[in-house]
């Protein structure tokens, strides 16, 4: 299970889909495999990234079933977040059942007032139940939900299975400095914090004491490179970083940055197919090449890579 102690890098996976747009359910362990060879402490699965919102309630089942079985007893959290309760209860249950290590959770954009936010947070906790750990999402320019750094230690401070913040706030610095400083100071309990929002930021926020990445960076090697860095050796950390700044920033594009990871990802093995499920964007011939020019880039700037 997922804790309060909870460190490393977790990769947010993708779903794979074939070209017709079915669940390719082939390319599960093969991706899950992939991500273990590089070193990732967990997945996360069913998230944003992972297209959940387009899949069927069997379909996501059978994600989960198929992660966890691959994962060699590396904890699996899953994104359970839905318009409804009902949904969300049966997904943690059944997700729980098949040994997920825990749940992802994010209100919906409704959700405006600090109250409206606790408020959600205690119904999804009552669906989901309290024994079950469980990670607070702030993403609040995928979500719309703007989570003050006090609504934040109140969420926690109510639910003793919240384990973990995944912070992605854009900028966000000072929140995990705020929860820092809090804990320190005793008025928060300690909760681990691991760091989104496509790896942007992510030298900088293992430097303002996040405990590790949770994102989809197309090269979770750089991820666990900077993570076990940045204690020791943080210019050293930085200058990883810096290598390969330009390809996480496109693939940070909103819109189209997920069908750009989604493309590395199948160029380097990871998945058979770079598909989306429908509605999706494809990429341009000019975006192709841009891609084509930034790896080879990263190639000469971090030789160590396999691309």
């Amino acid at each position: 299970m997922i804790s309060s102690e909870t460190a490393g890098v977790f990769a947010i996976a993708p779903t794979p889909f074939t070209p017709d747009g079915s669940l390719d359910v082939a390319s599960l362990k093969r991706m899950t495999d992939w991500y273990l060879e590089r070193g990732v402490d967990g997945l996360t699965i069913l998230g944003i990234m992972g297209e959940a919102q387009k899949l069927e309630p069997e379909e996501s089942v059978t994600v989960v079933r198929e992660v966890v079985g691959a994962a060699a007893g590396k904890p699996v959290i899953v994104g359970v977040s839905a318009p409804g309760f009902a949904a969300m209860r049966r997904l943690a249950g059944e997700a729980m059942s098949l040994g997920a290590a825990g749940v992802m959770m994010t209100p919906p954009a409704a959700a405006r007032t600090n109250d409206q936010i606790a408020g959600w947070f205690a119904g999804a906790v009552a669906a989901i139940g309290p024994d079950v750990p469980w990670v607070l999402q702030d993403h609040p320019t995928a979500t719309g939900v703007i989570m003050a750094p006090q609504v934040i230690r109140r969420v926690i401070g109510e639910h003793d299975n919240c384990v973990m913040l995944k912070h992605e706030d854009w900028p966000g610095l000072e929140k995990v400095s705020a929860l820092r400083r809090w804990q320190k100071e005793g008025t928060l309990r300690p909760v681990s914090i691991l760091c989104g929002n496509g790896a942007l930021f992510l030298d900088l926020e293992m430097g303002r004491g996040a405990d590790g990445a949770m994102t989809g960076y197309a090269f979770p090697e750089m991820l666990r490179r900077v993570v076990d860095l940045s204690a020791t050796d943080p210019d050293g950390a930085a200058d990883i970083f810096d290598a390969h700044l330009p390809l996480v920033r496109y693939e940070h594009q909103s819109g189209i940055g997920l069908t750009v990871r989604k493309h590395i990802l199948a160029r380097r093995g990871a998945i058979a197919h770079a598909d989306l499920r429908a509605p999706g964007p494809k990429l341009s011939a000019e975006a192709h090449a841009e891609v084509d020019r930034l790896l080879r880039r990263l190639a000469r700037k971090d030789p160590n890579l396999v691309i």
